[in-house]
C-alpha cells in the first residue's frame, strides 16, 4: 500500500493515535491537536490558565535536569507530591501549587507526544474536554481545516506494560469533542475521524462513561478522584494551550 494514504489525504481534519500516529499526521498537517484527558492536557490546560509556561518533556528522570537547564521548576509524579513539590500531573494540584513561570510537566503519552511535535516545527494544541471547543474555534479562525492546511487530531492513548498502545476512551472521546468542533470544516473529515467523532454521538454522557472507563476508574481508585472531575468538566475554558518553541503558553 502507498504509505501517502496513511496521511489521510483530501481532508481538512484528519485522526490517528499515538505517539507513530502524530509523526505521520505531523509530515502532512498544518497543524496539531494533541489529546491526553487524563491527564496530560487537562494539567496543561489547568496551568496555562494560571499563567504557568508548560514545557513537556519524555517521561523520566532526566526532566529535572531539563528543568534546571531552563531555569523552570519539575513537575513530580502524583504520588511524589509534597508540600515542598507541589507540582505535578495531577490538574487538583496544578490548580492549588503555587504559580510559578515554567513547568517541566513530563508525561509517558502526551506529553511524549507534543515534544516530539516540537520538532516538526507546526503549531501544536493541547486539547482536552475542558477547552475543546474553544479549541476548535481557534483553529478555524486561523484558517486552518482546508485541504491544502489540514488538522491533524492525536489522540494520545495509554501504554500497556510491554510498552504498546493502549487506545483508551478517555483520549477518543476527548478527540472526538475537538472533531466535533471541526465538523464544518472546510476540508471535511477523513473517514478515520467521521469514525472517531461517531463515538461522542454514541455516547449520551461522557462524563459518566470517562468516569467508568479503565484509566478513570485507575484514578480513583488510586484516590485522585478530583483530578477525573475536573478532566470531565465539558467546555468549561477558553483557553488555548499552543506549543511555541518548546513552551505551552495562551495562544
Amino acid at each position: 500500500m502507498d504509505a501517502a494514504v496513511h496521511a489521510q489525504p483530501g481532508s481538512g481534519a484528519r485522526f490517528d493515535w499515538g505517539l507513530t500516529g502524530a509523526a505521520e499526521l505531523g509530515r502532512v498537517c498544518a497543524a496539531l491537536v494533541v489529546v491526553d484527558v487524563l491527564s496530560f492536557t487537562t494539567a496543561v490546560e489547568v496551568a496555562v490558565a494560571r499563567g504557568i509556561r508548560v514545557h513537556p518533556f519524555p517521561w523520566g528522570e532526566q526532566a529535572a535536569d531539563y528543568a534546571r537547564r531552563v531555569g523552570a521548576v519539575a513537575a513530580v509524579g502524583r504520588r511524589q507530591a509534597s508540600p515542598e513539590q507541589p507540582w505535578s500531573l495531577s490538574p487538583a494540584a496544578l490548580r492549588a501549587a503555587p504559580v510559578v513561570p515554567d513547568l517541566v510537566l513530563p508525561s509517558p503519552n502526551g506529553s511524549a507526544i507534543s515534544a516530539a511535535a516540537s520538532a516538526t516545527g507546526l503549531p501544536v494544541v493541547a486539547a482536552c474536554l475542558r477547552n475543546a471547543r474553544a479549541v476548535g474555534r481557534w483553529l478555524r479562525r486561523q484558517g486552518y481545516g482546508t485541504t491544502n492546511a489540514p488538522i491533524g487530531v492525536v489522540a494520545a492513548g495509554e501504554r500497556w506494560p510491554d510498552g504498546s498502545l493502549r487506545p483508551s476512551v478517555e483520549d477518543q472521546l476527548g478527540a472526538a469533542s475537538v472533531l466535533d468542533a471541526l465538523s464544518g470544516v472546510p476540508g471535511g473529515l477523513s473517514v478515520e475521524a467521521a469514525m472517531a467523532l461517531a463515538a461522542l454521538a454514541s455516547t449520551p454522557d461522557v462524563p459518566a462513561a470517562i468516569r467508568g472507563c479503565v484509566s478513570g476508574r485507575e484514578l480513583v481508585e488510586r484516590g485522585f478522584v478530583e483530578d477525573v472531575e475536573i478532566a470531565v468538566q465539558l467546555d468549561v475554558s477558553d483557553v488555548v494551550p499552543l506549543l511555541r518553541q518548546g513552551v505551552f503558553s495562551a495562544a
